[in-house]
């Protein structure tokens, strides 16, 4: 049974301690779950433009995409794009006779979660842009306001307040799915909480240790959200 000085030194974040594996897999983690949300906001507001958009086709691949990547579990889409995506892109290199190219796992894994965190971004952001009164937006175009000052002025600050809250979710959520990128082999919190417990077998410590970690990342960011929220609510009446 692991004392109280034992435990101490098991989490330690110098050797033997495992604490600064630990907290170079939370760094790691957040570190993906950064890259990928901020991928995420960027597919889903062109996602969400272009649904809303005059154009059937463009409108019936953003459907197909949204559809697809909301239906398939996350591990799957994170092995078969992170698998098939390099072996497609190192095919198209072979084609243009170029050197095959190894994928970096930490750009691999940041870019497969970012492709399916835009899934469900684009809806997020759909329903946030629909929900703002229309005389908004036709005042904006009898002011003779162009598409993109009409968005900056107009859409973005009336859309933030109705899409923070699905925002907030959707960024626990990635770092959730974060731990799913260990299937690649690259090393974040959960991973490296695996590696801590089966070379001191350890196991409940180490993942009670994880847990705390998540749990810590989520009251910053939930705060971290609430002064946002905040922010973009300023004027408005409280719904309290």
């Amino acid at each position: 049974m692991a004392t109280p000085d034992s435990i101490l030194e098991l989490l330690s974040p110098y050797p033997p301690g495992w604490g600064g594996t630990l907290l170079s897999g939370a760094a790691a983690t957040l570190a993906i779950s950064a890259g990928a949300y901020l991928i995420g906001i960027v597919i889903g507001m062109a996602g969400a433009l272009g649904k809303l958009s005059d154009n059937r086709v463009l409108g019936v691949v953003l459907n197909l995409y949204t559809t697809l990547i909301r239906s398939v579990p996350e591990l799957i889409l994170i092995v078969g794009l992170y698998y098939a995506g390099t072996d497609g892109l190192n095919r198209l290199l072979q084609m243009a006779g170029l050197p095959p190219l190894e994928v970096n796992g930490f750009v691999a894994a940041v870019a497969v979660l970012g492709f399916v965190q835009g899934a469900y971004m684009t809806e997020v952001l759909r329903g946030a842009i629909l929900a703002i009164p229309n005389g908004q937006i036709e005042a904006a175009k009898a002011f003779g306001m162009s598409p993109f000052l009409r968005f900056r002025r107009v859409v973005l600050p009336a859309l933030l307040p109705n899409a923070l809250p699905g925002l907030s979710n959707l960024w626990l959520s990635v770092t959730k799915d974060s731990a799913l990128v260990a299937v690649v082999g690259y090393q974040e919190l959960a991973l490296a909480t695996r590696l801590a417990g089966a070379s001191t077998k350890h196991y409940f410590l180490f993942f009670m240790a994880a847990a705390l970690i998540y749990l810590a990342i989520t009251l910053v960011s939930n705060f971290l959200f609430r002064l946002l929220e905040r922010r973009v609510r300023r004027g408005q009446p409280s719904l309290a």
